[in-house]
């Protein structure tokens, strides 16, 4: 019988750690590597261990579908929310007739998926790098001034009242 994985406080760490962008990456790593690891148990007849794999990955895959941004760009949440839904259905297939044909195309999907985002995660790395950085605030001589002008000290407003 299979048992429940330990705690990794080094994940742990890193996932408290990470941004937004490398959460998402880790999901896409944490979908190949349940996936392929309910592969090797379909393999050797461990249904037990393929489908606590197989769930694991459907929880990650949902994540990914939930955590989708429409106020962003409704279109392609939408697209990509099919894409999600697509893939759901694969590892929901794969479990239950316990075939690795679905889950491989999964893997393959996710596996493109997560080559994609880091291309776009690299992207916008080189972009933020070559643009050109703001100075601190309070170096330039607009900064210094408050809304009356004078040294940021604001007309007719205290702590207090």
């Amino acid at each position: 019988m299979s048992q429940m994985p330990k705690s990794n406080p080094y994940l742990k760490t890193k996932v408290m750690t990470a941004s937004s962008e490398e959460l998402r990456l880790m999901l896409f790593d944490g979908g190949v590597k349940f996936c392929r690891v309910a592969l090797d148990a379909i393999s050797q007849k461990n249904y037990e261990d393929s489908y606590n794999a197989l769930m694991r990955a459907q929880k990650i895959v949902l994540e990914l579908s939930i955590s989708l941004n429409y106020s962003v760009d409704p279109d392609l949440c939408s697209k990509m929310a099919s894409l999600y839904n697509y893939i759901y259905k694969l590892l929901v297939d794969a479990n239950l007739n316990r075939e690795t044909k679905p889950l491989t195309e999964a893997i393959d999907l996710l596996q493109y998926e997560r080559e994609t985002w880091q291309m776009l995660i690299n992207k916008v790395d080189k972009e933020a790098d070559a643009a050109p950085k703001p100075k601190l605030p309070g170096t330039s001589p607009i900064a210094k001034l408050g809304p009356d002008g004078q040294n940021g000290r604001s007309k007719g407003l205290s702590i207090s009242g």
